[in-house]
Parts: C-alpha cells; structure tokens; sequence
C-alpha cells in the first residue's frame, strides 16, 4: 500500500513507520520540521506538512491508499484541542477532497470505558495532566462518528503505553478498557505500531474505535 503517515517523528509515529517499511509498504512520512533523523529507506519519502491544515492533508493524500495519523500534541506544551480536534478536522476535510476514504488514527484511553460505565477520565485519579488530552481525543472520536463517506478507525491504546519489549502481540477491544489479570492495562509503543500496521492492512473494524492492549 501506499500510505501517508501524520506524526512519524513521534513516540508512536516512529516505530509505526518503521513497521510498515518492514511490512514492504510505501510510506510518505510527514512532520512538522520535514526530517526523520536516522531512518533511511527506498520506500520511504519524508516531507513537512500540518495535519491541522484540510489543503494541507489533501494534497499530501492524494494518490495514496490510505492515511494513517498518529500525531499527538506534547503534554503540557500545547493546546491539545488545537492539534486533536484540529487534526480530526482537517482530516476529514482533506480526505474527502483527495477522494482517499481509508483513515487510521491512534486515539487516547481516556473516553474508554470502565467495568462499572464510567469513562476512565472520569475516575478521581486519573492525571489532571491528561485531562485536557483525554477531553480532546473524545472530542475527535464523536467527530468521527458523526461523518459519512470515510472509513475511519480510531485506536485507542491500552490506559498506559511507553517504551518495551516488542512482543508481536496484544488483544483487541472494543469501547471498554482492556486490562489484564492484575487489573494491569499496558502495551508498548512497539506493539501499539504492530496493532496499527495492522488495522490498516485489514481494512477491519471500519467506523468505529477498538482498543488494543495486552
């Protein structure tokens, strides 16, 4: 496939890249500064672009199988509405314009919700330094549920995602948070790229959000 990657820079952006080179797709990586240091392959073209812009995203889309977005504000230095809701926006837009229908984009836990209903952003715990995140990537899931004519998928990641091991496997949810035995809810950056490269070789779970986790 030949596909767009927003974000590809980033702690999920960048081993998502890496295995979809792997996979032998055709990756047009985008960021903000049009660098990818350290990564070099006959497959891969790396360009700057705005995914918050509709003209933008269009003219990076076209001609592409598909768009994979996995751009993501940095917690405590920007407005996370600006480039979620932005981005969710200007994607549906630019899509739509570039007549590309097949959009995968990585989504946040806390809209997830518990055994008991409640939404995981919800608990008294949950880290008011994510709030703001986790209100805008609910923000940008109900905008995508609200669209037609776009095959949207929206994963969201385990309730905690960082560096680790790459297992090569996770489990798939729906709308409630996964968690293991423990009541652990984990997955790695690694695992999180293995379960986007493959929702968007699938084609499966179109309009609507899964979750992955261990």
């Amino acid at each position: 496939m030949k596909i767009v990657l927003f974000g590809a820079s980033g702690n999920i952006g960048r081993p998502t890249t890496e295995e979809l080179l792997r996979r032998g797709h055709t990756v047009t990586a985008v960021t903000r500064a049009g660098q990818l240091d350290g990564l070099q392959h006959q497959a891969l073209t790396v360009t700057a672009g705005d995914v918050t812009d509709a003209a933008a995203v269009a003219g990076l889309a076209a001609s592409h199988d598909a768009v994979l977005s996995a751009v993501g504000p940095r917690i405590g230095r920007e407005n996370d509405r600006a480039t979620i809701v932005g981005a969710a926006r200007a994607l549906i837009d630019g899509l739509r314009r570039a007549d590309v229908t097949r959009l995968v984009t990585i989504g946040g836990a806390g809209s997830l919700r518990t055994p008991t209903g409640a939404r995981v952003m919800d608990d008294p715990d949950f880290p008011a330094l994510w709030k703001a995140n986790a209100e805008a990537q609910a923000e940008a899931l109900d905008l995508y549920r609200g669209t037609t004519g776009l095959e949207w998928t929206y994963v969201s990641p385990a309730a905690h995602i960082g560096p680790g091991e790459r297992r090569g496997a996770y489990r798939t949810g729906g709308d409630t948070l996964l968690t293991d035995d423990a009541g652990a809810s984990e997955i790695s950056y690694a695992d999180y790229a293995i379960a986007l490269a493959d929702t968007i070789e699938s084609g499966t779970a179109v309009r609507r959000r899964i979750t992955v986790a261990y």
